[in-house]
């Protein structure tokens, strides 16, 4: 019986060779903030159904939380919201993921008062409803899409 033993070899040697799994994460990690559940569920169907790797979190706090253990790729957050705001929100995972790319959605016309809050920052602002297809573009232009050999898409 003959053994291979392999010793002092760099992971990323290994994942090339097809020995272990690429443990790169497979899809962008997305958090979708609105204390509206209908509509934050929605969205993170429609992202997770897009390829994206989405979770939905129902307020500002809750949010910071997940986005402290998951770093996301971006967080895409209601601006008015009860407690924490969507531009705090956007602001302190800014500070704390600053890779982290930031869509802002709002349907109120208070949104115009608290993005006096964000200047300094390039926050993107959706206006709700927000179509699936716009939303999409929107994240591909903040430099957020899904690998399309990692979801086994042809282009």
């Amino acid at each position: 019986m003959n053994t291979t033993r392999i010793e002092n070899v760099p992971v990323s040697e290994l994942i090339e060779k097809g020995l272990v799994p690429d443990s790169t994460p497979l899809r962008p990690v997305v958090l979708v903030v609105d204390d509206e559940p209908i509509i934050t569920d929605t969205l993170v169907a429609i992202l997770n159904h897009s390829g994206f790797a989405a979770s939905a979190a129902y307020g500002g706090e809750t949010a910071l939380m997940m986005a402290l253990s998951v770093p996301p790729a971006l967080l895409l957050t209601d601006v008015v919201m009860p407690g924490m705001s969507g531009i705090e929100l956007a602001i302190a995972v800014t500070k704390a993921v600053p890779d982290c790319k930031v869509l802002l959605f709002s349907g109120q016309a208070a949104t115009h008062d608290l993005l006096k809050a964000a200047e300094g920052y390039q926050f993107t602002l959706l206006q709700k409803p927000v179509h699936p297809q716009d939303l999409l573009a929107a994240m591909s232009n903040q430099g957020v899409r899904v690998p399309a050999e990692r979801i086994g898409i042809v282009r």
